[in-house]
């Protein structure tokens, strides 16, 4: 049920705008401000679809009514009301981001098409706005734990900016999960996500691997290639491992963070790109930087928000879940039916040093589904810890 409030100070307007609206859809919610002042009031305090706005109006006029909606809310469709001198205003508020604008008095069809398509654009507004809180479930962070419930929170307050992230935790800690949350509820997250692992690439590949090659560049270069920076235009860039990354690649990346700019290798021309960067390490690179394998002024670019995962030790509530999640994940891989832990099973589990983290814990869940009973016990829990330690 979409709410529109109509500013207009000439009460034969108002009338006249509400008795259109309701002809055309009986389950609108119109209501009216007779002044700038008063409608700005309004919108402080209702969610509405459309404005329509007066441009002519004592106290508040319609430029300052335009001006303070956009700062009330960016998303708000504003259409101006105009006479016919107010044609050259009525063009400036386009320019200043108002939807449209209409010439008094109104034409009916021109009114009612203009508002349709306004509160269309509201709708995908919103809508856009609900996905980018969904988080694809292949991405999903499980868990409450007030360690991860802090992650959640940092990533949605800084996704929404270009903040460059550096993500530190022990291997298996799910860093790069938190990658992908940063980029799905980012602007950009219609965008592509490149993932580069800098630790499994060789240092003499790693900046042909992120910036790419011209032909000729070495022996098996023989055709022109992009880099992970050109396709990542647009979108977002993880360098999982960046501590791995040689001194002459971590140089280059520098350049292309301070310009916005990359060269492929063995060619001196420029390509601009427009890409978010998110790094993840495992290393305290501090002490890197300390042993001369890491540049310090590219850690300052990169860690202008640090958010550090915890290991899994350091947030062992979240193990049930995580077991029960495992065990819906591995059932629907195999097409059978999930199994069930028991108390005593998951109490065990709870208690064991989790040196390898989550990816451990993924890898014990699905050997005990393997070669357990339909509901695993503290038996099979308790096997299995003895065949480890041997």
């Amino acid at each position: 049920m979409s709410k529109i409030l109509i500013i207009e100070d000439e009460d034969a307007i108002r009338r006249v705008l509400k008795k259109i609206l309701l002809e055309e859809e009986q389950n609108y919610i119109v209501e009216e401000a007779e002044d700038g002042l008063l409608g700005i009031e309004l919108i402080k305090k209702n969610n509405y679809d459309l404005i329509l706005c007066d441009i002519k109006m004592p106290k508040m006029d319609g430029l300052e009514v335009l001006s303070a909606c956009q700062k009330l809310n960016p998303d708000l469709p504003v259409v101006m009301i105009s006479g016919h001198g107010d044609i050259e205003t009525a063009v400036e508020t386009m320019r200043m981001g108002a939807f449209d604008y209409i010439s008094k008095p109104p034409d009916l069809n021109r009114l009612l098409n203009t508002v349709r398509i306004a509160l269309d654009h509201t709708q995908l507004a919103q809508e856009n706005k609900q996905l980018k809180k969904k988080v694809s479930k292949k991405f999903e962070m499980i868990g409450n734990s007030e360690e991860l419930e802090q992650i959640k929170s940092m990533i949605n307050k800084v996704a929404p900016t270009e903040a460059r992230v550096l993500i530190t935790g022990e291997n298996g800690t799910g860093k790069e999960l938190v990658a992908h949350w940063l980029h799905e509820k980012s602007e950009r997250n219609k965008g592509p996500f490149i993932e580069v692992n800098c630790a499994a690439i060789p240092s003499e590949l790693i900046e042909s691997e992120l910036f790419g090659h011209v032909k000729g560049a070495f022996t098996s270069a023989n055709k022109d290639r992009a880099g992970k920076f050109e396709a990542a235009n647009g979108g977002t860039i993880f360098l999982d491992e960046i501590g791995d990354m040689s001194l002459s690649a971590q140089a280059k990346v520098l350049r292309a963070l301070q310009e916005n700019r990359v060269q492929r290798v063995g060619s001196d021309k420029d390509i601009k790109v427009d890409v978010r960067v998110v790094a993840a390490t495992n290393k305290d690179l501090k002490d890197e930087i300390a042993e001369k394998r890491f540049r310090e002024d590219l850690y300052h670019r990169l860690a202008v928000i640090l958010i550090h995962v915890p290991s899994l030790n350091e947030r062992r509530r979240d193990i049930p879940e995580l077991i029960q999640h495992f065990t819906e994940k591995i059932a629907g891989e195999q097409g059978t039916k999930p199994k069930t832990f028991d108390d005593k099973a998951i109490s065990i589990l709870e208690q064991l040093d989790w040196t390898g983290n989550i990816r451990e814990l993924r890898n014990v869940v699905e050997r005990l589904i393997i070669l357990g009973d339909q509901q695993i016990s503290d038996k099979d829990v308790k096997q299995f810890v003895q065949l480890k330690s041997t």
